[in-house]
C-alpha cells in the first residue's frame, strides 16, 4: 500500500507542476526499502508463472515486430502487458505528438538541477502518456573522453560528478512519472568506430572513477534497468560480462533492477544469462535472425547450462522494476502517435537558454533595437526540405538542434534562429537582412550595413549506423563544418560587429574565428532542441543574462584533449587524465575551460567556511543501491558568499573542486566534487553550499577493492570555473 499510494502522490504533484510551473518534487522511489517490496511482490507473481512465461518476459519478440522498438509479449497468467521499450534520452523516438527536448549536453550546460529534473519528469510525462513503460535513457556513457566522439551529445558532458548528479535528477525525474528509466551504455563505450567488434581496456580505478562512477548515482537513484553496451570490456563483451555486471553492477553496487542488452548486442544464450544479462532487445538481429534467447535459453535451461534459481532471478529482476514504478496499478495503452506535450515546451526553452555559454562579449551584446541587423548562415533556417527530413536527422542541413542516431526525435516545430529574430526585428522596427547560404560570395552585400551580424555556424555526429558529409557517427575532425570558418572571416571582412553562433554536438577549435578581426561575441549555443531560435534571442537581447557554463573543455588544437578515436582496441592509456584532469595535469592551457562561461553582469565570491568530521581509512557501510551506505553520508559542508556585483540579475554557478592529499596515488590536481546555482539580482548575495559525501572525497583502493579516504589534508578550490579559482580552503583527515 505504501507504494500504491507513494505514486498516486507523485502523479498528482507531477499534473500540478506541469500546470503551474513550480518545481517538481524531488520525491521519487528510493532506496532498499522500496526495492524490497518491489522484489516481494515479485517473488509471489513468480510462483504462478511457468518456464515458458519466464523465457517470455526476458526475451524480446523480435526486430520490428511490435509498436515499440522493443517489444516483449504479454503474460496472461499474471496479467501482465505488453511491455514497450522506447528510444530516448531527449523524447520519444517516431512520435508524432511529442517534444523534441533538449539532449543531455545542453540540459548539463545549465547546471541547474531543477530545469534538469523538470526535464526528466515531463520525459517520463510523455513516455507514460504514450504507453511506454521503459525510457530508453538517459545516458551516462559516452562519458566524452574523446571530443570526436559520436554520441557525447547524448550525454551529461565529460566530467564524471557533474554527469552523475544529472543521472540522478533525470532518472528521479522520469520515474516520478511512473516510467521505468534505462541508464545506458553500461560501460565504456566511448565511441562509434567499430563499437560492435573493439574492446575497452580499463584499468580498475580509471573505470571506477570516471566511467562507474555517474552510473552508481544512478543506481542510487534507483533506476530501474540499466543498458549493457556494444563493445567489449578488457576483452569479453559487455553483454556477456561477469565483472562488470554480477560483480560490479549487482553484487558491488547494490542493483537490485535488471540489465538489458543494446540493440543486438548479446552474442550467447548460456554465457550471457549466467553473467548477468537479465533481457535481451530486440531479441532477434535486424534481420530477424541470431535468436540466443527464447527456444534457446528454454533448451539451456531444461540442460541444466543455466540454472532455474537464474531465470527466476531474471524474472524477480524485471518484475521489481514494473512493481516499483507501479505499473501495475493500471497504464496507459501504448500509443507511440499520441499528444503528450502540454506545456513542455516552457523546458525546452528553459534548458535551452540557460544552456547558452557566452564565450566571447566585447560589449556588443546584449543587443538593444539596433537600426539594422544581418544573419548570415545556412543554419540560421530550417531545411528547405522539411525539418524531419531526414531519417533519426541523419543530415546537418538547416537549423540543428540535436545529433542523429536512435537518440534523436522528430520535431513537432522548429523555431529557427532567423524566424526568432525576424520577429524580434519587426517587434523592434528593426531591419533584417539575410545571407542563407554557406557561400562567401554575396556575403559582404547582405552584412556591410548592419549594426550587428548573426553568423550561425554548426557541428555535428551521432550514431555509427549513419554517416554523413564522411563523418560516420563519430567526427572525423574538431573545425566547423560547411566552410564555417571562412564564413565567418568573409562577413568579419565586410562589418566589424560580428556575433558568432555556434551549434555544436561538442567541442570545436575555435582559433581562426578568434583570430578574425571584427568577432566581437561568440555565443555558443549548443544543442537546444525545437526552441533553438527563441532561446537565443532571450539571450540576444538580454531577456535574461546568461548562465550557461562548459560541460567540456574547449582546447587550442586537436591534439590538446590526449585522446582520439582509434581503430582497433582502445586501452584508455590516459586513465583519469581526461578533459579538464588532463589539461591540468599536463599544464596545457585551453582556450576555454570546462565551467567556463560569462554574464551580463559580475560575481564577487567571499567568506568560505568549512565544517568536516570525514575521518582516513576505507568505506565501511552495509551495501545499499549504490554501494557501501557510508559512501553516500555527508562528511564535510562548504558555504561561501556570492554577490552579484553587477548592474542586472543573473545567475552564477559556483563550483567546489577537490584536491587529493599527498598520500593519496597520483591523481588529477583537482576534481569537481560540488556545484550550486545562484540567481541573484544587483546588489545581493546568497550563500552557495556543497554537501560533500565520503565518496566525493574518496579514491578507488585497487588492492583493497574499496573506496578509501586518504589521510592528510584536501585541498578545496571554491570559483566561476575549473581555472578562476576564486576562495580555497582546507579539509583534514
Amino acid at each position: 500500500m505504501a507504494l500504491q499510494t507513494f505514486f498516486l502522490l507523485a502523479a498528482a504533484m507531477l499534473a500540478n507542476a506541469e500546470t503551474t510551473g513550480e518545481k517538481v518534487s524531488r520525491q521519487a522511489p528510493s532506496g532498499a526499502q522500496a526495492w524490497a517490496a518491489a522484489h516481494s511482490q515479485a517473488a509471489a507473481t513468480l510462483a504462478r508463472m511457468s518456464q515458458q512465461d519466464k523465457i517470455n518476459m526476458v526475451t524480446g519478440i523480435g526486430w520490428d515486430r511490435g509498436p515499440c522498438v522493443g517489444n516483449t509479449a504479454a503474460i496472461s497468467s499474471i496479467n501482465y502487458p505488453q511491455i514497450c521499450l522506447q528510444d530516448g534520452p531527449l523524447g520519444i523516438r517516431f512520435g508524432t505528438g511529442t517534444t523534441a527536448f533538449t539532449p543531455g549536453v545542453q540540459a548539463a550546460s545549465t547546471w541547474d538541477v531543477d530545469l534538469i529534473r523538470q526535464r526528466g519528469a515531463y520525459l517520463g510525462a510523455e513516455a507514460k502518456g504514450c504507453g511506454i513503460h521503459i525510457l530508453l535513457g538517459p545516458v551516462a556513457g559516452a562519458l566524452g573522453k574523446i571530443p570526436h566522439g559520436g554520441r557525447n551529445w547524448e550525454g551529461f558532458g565529460a566530467d564524471p560528478y557533474l554527469a552523475g548528479i544529472a543521472m540522478k535528477e533525470t532518472i528521479e525525474g522520469i520515474q516520478s512519472a511512473g516510467v521505468q528509466a534505462n541508464a545506458k551504455h553500461y560501460i565504456a563505450n566511448e565511441q562509434e568506430l567499430n563499437r560492435e567488434t573493439m574492446s575497452s581496456n580499463v584499468d580498475d580505478r580509471t573505470q571506477h572513477e570516471l566511467y562507474l562512477w555517474p552510473f552508481a548515482d544512478a543506481v542510487h537513484a534507483n533506476v530501474a534497468s540499466v543498458m549493457c553496451s556494444y563493445n567489449k570490456l578488457n576483452g569479453t563483451w559487455a553483454c556477456e560480462n561477469d565483472k562488470a555486471l554480477n560483480q560490479i553492477l549487482k553484487k558491488e553496487l547494490g542493483f537490485q533492477g535488471y540489465v538489458l542488452s543494446d540493440w543486438n548486442a548479446q552474442h550467447s544464450t548460456a554465457l550471457s544469462a549466467n553473467s548477468g544479462l537479465d533481457m535481451t532487445m530486440p531479441g532477434t538481429d535486424f534481420n530477424g535472425r541470431n535468436v540466443y534467447w527464447g527456444p534457446q535459453l528454454n533448451n539451456a535451461v531444461n540442460a541444466g547450462q543455466v540454472q532455474r534459481s537464474r531465470l527466476d532471478d531474471m524474472c524477480k529482476r524485471i518484475l521489481a522494476g514494473w512493481y516499483l514504478l507501479g505499473q501495475n496499478q493500471g497504464y496507459p495503452a501504448i500509443n507511440i502517435r499520441a499528444n503528450v506535450q502540454g506545456n513542455h515546451k516552457e523546458n525546452v526553452r528553459a534548458v535551452a537558454r540557460d544552456g547558452i555559454v557566452l564565450l566571447k562579449n566585447d560589449g556588443i551584446l546584449p543587443l538593444s533595437k539596433p537600426r539594422k541587423i544581418a544573419v548570415v548562415g545556412s543554419h540560421s533556417v530550417n531545411n528547405p526540405q522539411g525539418i524531419n527530413a531526414c531519417v533519426d536527422k541523419g543530415c546537418n542541413v538547416g537549423t540543428l538542434g540535436m545529433g542523429w542516431g536512435s537518440g534523436s526525435v522528430n520535431y513537432p516545430y522548429l523555431v529557427s534562429p532567423y524566424d526568432a529574430l525576424r520577429t524580434r526585428a519587426q517587434a523592434d522596427g528593426t531591419q533584417i537582412s539575410l545571407h542563407n547560404t554557406d557561400s562567401t560570395n554575396g556575403v559582404s552585400n547582405v552584412v556591410s550595413d548592419a549594426d550587428a551580424v548573426v553568423v550561425v555556424i554548426t557541428a555535428d555526429s551521432g550514431e555509427g549506423y549513419i554517416t554523413v558529409e564522411g563523418h560516420a557517427g563519430d567526427r572525423s575532425h574538431l573545425d566547423p563544418w560547411h566552410n564555417g570558418n571562412q564564413l565567418v572571416q568573409a562577413a568579419a571582412a565586410a562589418n566589424k560587429n560580428v556575433i558568432v553562433v555556434v551549434h555544436s554536438v561538442g567541442q570545436i577549435t575555435l582559433e581562426t574565428i578568434l583570430n578574425t578581426n571584427g568577432v566581437r561575441a561568440i555565443v555558443w549555443a549548443g544543442l537546444p532542441g525545437q526552441e533553438n531560435g527563441n532561446a537565443l534571442v532571450d539571450v540576444l537581447y538580454g531577456l535574461v543574462s546568461p548562465s550557461g557554463k562548459l560541460p567540456y573543455t574547449i582546447g587550442k588544437r586537436e591534439s590538446d584533449y590526449g585522446t582520439a578515436v582509434v581503430r582497433g582496441d582502445d586501452n584508455f592509456r590516459e586513465g583519469l587524465f581526461v578533459d579538464y584532469r588532463h589539461f591540468d595535469n599536463a599544464r596545457i592551457e585551453p582556450r576555454y575551460e570546462f565551467g567556463f562561461g560569462l554574464s551580463y553582469t559580475n560575481f564577487t565570491f567571499s567568506d568560505i567556511k568549512i565544517t568536516s568530521n570525514v575521518k582516513p581509512g576505507p568505506a565501511t557501510g552495509q551495501t545499499i543501491p549504490g554501494g557501501p551506505a557510508d559512501l553516500w553520508e555527508d562528511v564535510a559542508t562548504v558555504t561561501a558568499t556570492i554577490t552579484n556585483s553587477g548592474a542586472v540579475e543573473g545567475a552564477e554557478v559556483a563550483q567546489l573542486y577537490i584536491g587529493l592529499p599527498s598520500s593519496a596515488p597520483a591523481s588529477p590536481p583537482k576534481q569537481l566534487r560540488g556545484f550550486s546555482k545562484l540567481k541573484l539580482a544587483p546588489g545581493a548575495s546568497g550563500t552557495a553550499t556543497f554537501n560533500l559525501r565520503r565518496r566525493d572525497l574518496s579514491y578507488w583502493d585497487t588492492r583493497l577493492q574499496n573506496w578509501v579516504v586518504p589521510s592528510g589534508n584536501f585541498v578545496v578550490s571554491v570559483g566561476a570555473s575549473s581555472r578562476d579559482i576564486r576562495l580555497t580552503g582546507t579539509i583534514t583527515a
